[in-house]
């Protein structure tokens, strides 16, 4: 099983996120930045995995780009989409449906929400100015979810046999 996990990344902590879901993901799997390489071809990958990160409510443009670009490619393959955000429950939920096409949310095999970061030391001046006042966080926070990357992984490493419906 060959596993695509393509991401964007602000403040690192959706990199972070991907690099440990590739730890629990079977077979070979292959991480792509896609602020710093294109991907084309997504012919020789069983299972494609795309997150990004969410700031005021958005996902980065890059991530959008490819589920746009590859949108019929990505409904064929085993998916999964997740985001890291700082909201929890159904606003964190909305994000998620907010982030990635319908169509992709409708066929993806997981879903999720997997907890997010504020870290001052990568944000600049604004940027900590913005947080500080939005979201009333005066220091750097870690809320990565490590139990629902595991879940997710489990989801995805979970093989579909259509033959067990007929047994």
């Amino acid at each position: 099983m060959k596993t695509l996990i393509t991401y964007c990344t602000t403040h690192g902590c959706t990199e972070k996120t991907a690099t440990e879901l590739k730890q629990f993901l079977g077979g070979e799997v292959l991480l792509i930045n896609l602020k710093k390489e294109a991907v084309n071809d997504l012919s020789s990958f069983d299972r494609i995995i795309v997150g990004g990160s969410i700031h005021a409510g958005q996902i980065q443009k890059k991530v959008k780009e490819f589920c746009n670009d590859h949108l019929e490619t990505l409904k064929n393959k085993e998916l999964g989409l997740f985001i890291c955000c700082m909201e929890e429950g159904e606003k964190a939920e909305i994000q998620l449906h907010d982030a990635f096409p319908e169509g992709l949310l409708l066929s993806a095999k997981a879903t999720a929400c997997l907890g997010g970061e504020f870290d001052f030391n990568k944000m600049n001046f604004f940027q900590k100015l913005i947080v500080k006042k939005v979201s009333k966080v005066e220091n750097s926070v870690s809320h990565l979810n490590h139990d629902a990357i595991k879940r997710f992984s489990q989801q995805m490493n979970q093989i579909f046999n259509p033959f067990m419906f007929f047994v």
